[in-house]
């Protein structure tokens, strides 16, 4: 089963404790989610993240195939306001385990992910992984970071890094 990691960052001009109330409320996946992914938490929308939580969801995660899936993740460590982790416990990756990053830099703060997936199926998984996974990823990331620059919006000079890779 190979392993993928996901590396996105991105400075915002703002200050932690405003980064923090935006990344660590959930109500804000759907607005860094792409629209065409259908993005929606289902059950009571929780108001702040801690351990333990539980998110629900559905969302289409290819959002050329009709097919929308359930995804529950658990927030399992909290640092606020520099990092928590989500990991996926129900849902379309065999591994999803998310870490949120943030920093007190030059100019703002530093918003950092880093994602660790990989797809079940394995060896079928590689070639899905290569064809459809990572370049939904780069632009779900890439969604991400232009909706960022347009909420913190002296932000648009922060050029946003992402690489994913094989590990």
């Amino acid at each position: 089963m190979p392993i993928y990691r996901l590396d996105a960052s991105q400075t915002l001009t703002t200050d932690i404790e405003t980064a923090w109330r935006f990344f660590s409320d959930p109500s804000n996946l759907a607005v860094i989610t792409p629209p065409e992914m259908e993005f929606q938490i289902t059950g009571e929308p929780p108001t702040a993240i801690r351990p333990g939580l539980v998110i629900t969801y559905r969302l289409k995660p290819l959002p050329l195939l009709p097919l929308r899936v359930s995804w529950a993740t658990e927030i399992t460590q909290v640092n606020q306001p520099h990092m928590f982790v989500d990991d996926q416990i129900a849902g379309p990756y065999a591994l999803w385990h998310h870490e949120h990053r943030f920093e007190v830099v030059e100019g703002g703060i530093l918003a950092s992910d880093q994602v660790h997936w990989s797809l079940p199926l394995d060896p079928i998984s590689t070639p899905i992984a290569e064809l459809a996974v990572v370049p939904q990823l780069r632009r779900i990331f890439q969604f991400r970071a232009e909706t960022l620059a347009r909420a913190f919006p002296s932000s648009a000079a922060g050029r946003p890094r992402l690489s994913i890779s094989a590990l």
